[in-house]
């Protein structure tokens, strides 16, 4: 019997390690892939891939995460062409993913906050003078928790960055300010290290994008 149970143990353990590879090899696959995606449908594909993995694995808070952070892309891709009649549908898928995470998260984390100000901010976008106070606000909060939980992380530094390089003068913006800000992210993530593999790392490309487009 004993000679048994030890077969099914080490065929358990097997089984595990098996699944926990396939499961950081899809994870690193499709994270690799966020930063190279350059369509509303590429990041349609990104997000449908993390919500597969995060139905493996329901009690790990990334895959969620990354199903969240690929449906704001994609909204923020399309905010970009002008086209925010689906910004509160995409809002909102993102806002579900987020929502999952946050209940699975280890702490208050600072990345699950920093998504949720970008939420809030898509939504802004529908309609920004009338959303200003309301998706506004709360956008600037949730910007406010995640800085005071990680004030060194980058994603921070660069989401503050194109807050202030894009918003007018009048309202407290400068393109001046934000590319300052922008060189500040830049920093930060050269001298940033993820917790793993799998965790946060995007944006480093952003800050440089905007630095050498103002060197031009």
């Amino acid at each position: 019997m004993k000679k048994y149970l030890l077969s099914f143990a080490l065929a358990f353990v097997s089984l595990t390690a098996f699944a926990q590879s396939d499961y950081e090899k899809a994870m690193k696959e499709n994270i690799a892939k966020i930063e190279t995606s350059k369509t509303p449908e590429e990041f349609t594909a990104l997000s449908n891939n993390f919500h597969r993995i995060a139905g493996k694995d329901e009690n790990n808070w990334l895959p969620f995460y990354y199903a969240a952070l690929t449906n704001i892309q994609k909204g923020r891709m399309l905010m970009q062409q002008g086209k925010t009649q689906d910004l509160d549908f995409i809002a909102g898928v993102a806002g579900k993913y987020i929502e999952a995470a946050s209940h699975v998260a280890p702490t208050d984390n600072a990345e699950i906050h920093l998504l949720s100000k970008m939420v809030y901010s898509l939504k802004m976008m529908v309609n920004p003078q009338q959303r200003f106070m309301t998706d506004g606000t709360k956008a600037t909060e949730e910007l406010k928790k995640a800085e005071k939980l990680d004030p060194n992380n980058p994603r921070i530094a660069l989401i503050k960055a194109e807050d202030t390089y894009f918003t007018p003068e009048q309202y407290g913006g400068s393109k001046a300010k934000g590319m300052e800000q922008f060189k500040d992210a830049l920093a930060k993530f050269n001298s940033y290290t993820p917790k793993s593999a799998l965790e946060p790392n995007w944006g480093k490309a952003e800050a440089e994008y905007f630095i050498k487009g103002a060197k031009k």
